[in-house]
């Protein structure tokens, strides 16, 4: 019954900034963590960030520093805020609903950095 729908993405030159927004709708899960990953071509999806309700944050080690996961629960939504960004940060970006023991991911946004 959720839906979540990814945005924010695009292309930017190293060193600059996105904000990614992921828009939850249908049924939501009070208490649910979410989270980022990634997907660059031919890799597996990669985990980026989680956010608690509670707003307890982790990061990958190769996003800490750069990036911000954040959420606005009024309007169901999650943020990733990318700065400092680098060529190997190019990915489609999903946005996760953890539903244990199952999730819902949203359809994922480009982002691409050029060097």
């Amino acid at each position: 019954q959720v839906q979540l729908e990814e945005s924010g993405g695009g292309l930017v030159q190293a060193g600059g900034s996105l904000r990614l927004s992921c828009v939850v709708s249908g049924r939501i899960v009070s208490g649910a963590s979410m989270g980022w990953y990634r997907q660059a071509p031919g890799k597996q999806r990669e985990w980026v960030a989680t956010i608690t309700r509670s707003n307890s944050r982790t990061y990958t080690d190769s996003v800490k520093g750069r990036f911000a996961i954040a959420r606005d629960n009024p309007k169901n939504t999650v943020y990733l805020q990318m700065n400092n960004l680098k060529p190997e940060d190019t990915a489609v970006y999903y946005c996760v609903m953890y539903t244990s023991p199952s999730a819902t991911w949203g359809q994922g946004t480009q982002v691409t950095v050029s060097s």
